[in-house]
C-alpha cells in the first residue's frame, strides 16, 4: 500500500510530500514526564500491546496528576504523528500502523470515562469526518476537548457522506458543525460537505479542522465556513467565541 492510499488507517502525509516536508508535525516542548511517557506509549503501540498502553497512561499518568488534556495532545496525539513519520519512511508497515492507531482508539475509548467536564453551556457540536476520510482519531480528540469545555457534543466519525450528513443536520440541527480532514486528496469532499449544509442550513457555524490544512494553511479561507481549528484547543476557544459562552 503507498503513502496517502486511503485504505490507511491513520497515515499522515499525502504521496506528493516531498520528504523534506515530512516533518511538519507539531513541535511539542514537553516535561521529562511528559517525554518519558511519550516514548514509553509509543513503545506500547509498536508491541502491539494495548493493555500496557492503557495502564501506563492511567497509573503513570492520569493518577500522578499529568491533565487529560496533556495526554490527550502530547502523549497520544504526538505519539500518533511519529506512528505516521515512521510508515512515510518505510519503517513499519501498514499493518504495524493500523495496530498502533487501534490502540490509540482504544485507550481513547477508556480514558473518556476520565473526561473533567465543565458545567452544560447548552451548545450542541455535532463532528464528522468528511466522505471518504478513515482518519478520525483527531476528530476524537477535538470532541473530547469540546465536551470537556461543557458543550453537547454528537460525534458522527469517519468517513460521512455529505448528502446524509446534510439531512442529519437539517433533522437534528446542531449549533455547530465541525468537519475533519486529515489526508489533502480529501479536501474537494470538505468543499461539497460545506455546500450541501449550507443548502440544509443555510446560517449554520461550520468550523473545518485536521492536518490537511498543514500543507495548504490558507485553503479554508476559500471555504463558505465560521472558522478554523488549528488545534483541538483552538478549536474550542473559537467555538466558545462564535457561540457566545
Amino acid at each position: 500500500m503507498r503513502a496517502g492510499d486511503p485504505g490507511c488507517n491513520e497515515c499522515r502525509f499525502p504521496p506528493t510530500l516531498p520528504r523534506s516536508q515530512a516533518n511538519l508535525t507539531p513541535v511539542i516542548h514537553a516535561t521529562p514526564v511528559i517525554s518519558t511517557l511519550r516514548e514509553r506509549y509509543l513503545a506500547a503501540q509498536l508491541s502491539g500491546n494495548r493493555q500496557d498502553a492503557l495502564k501506563l497512561l492511567v497509573d503513570e499518568g492520569l493518577l500522578c496528576g499529568v491533565p487529560l488534556q496533556d495526554l490527550h495532545l502530547e502523549v497520544i496525539q504526538a505519539a500518533q504523528y511519529e506512528i505516521g513519520r515512521l510508515w512515510q519512511e518505510n519503517r513499519i508497515s501498514v499493518a504495524q500502523e493500523h495496530m498502533a492507531t487501534a490502540i490509540s482508539q482504544y485507550v481513547l475509548a477508556h480514558l473518556y470515562r476520565h473526561l473533567p467536564r465543565d458545567p452544560s453551556n447548552g451548545k450542541v457540536v455535532m463532528m464528522a469526518c468528511v466522505e471518504g476520510e478513515l482518519h478520525e482519531v483527531g476528530a476524537r480528540m477535538a470532541s473530547d476537548f469540546l465536551e470537556m469545555a461543557g458543550f453537547d457534543v454528537r460525534f458522527i466519525g469517519a468517513n460521512v457522506p455529505a448528502d446524509h450528513l446534510a439531512r442529519l443536520v437539517r433533522e437534528s440541527p446542531p449549533d455547530l458543525l465541525a468537519l475533519s480532514v486529515t489526508m489533502p486528496f480529501h479536501l474537494p469532499q470538505v468543499r461539497e460537505a460545506v455546500r450541501k449544509v449550507r443548502d440544509a442550513a443555510p446560517s449554520l457555524p461550520i468550523a473545518v479542522g485536521g492536518l490537511a490544512f498543514e500543507w495548504g494553511p490558507v485553503l479554508h479561507e476559500e471555504l463558505d465556513v465560521s472558522f478554523f481549528g488549528r488545534s483541538a484547543r483552538e478549536l474550542v476557544s473559537s467555538a466558545c467565541r462564535t457561540l457566545g459562552v
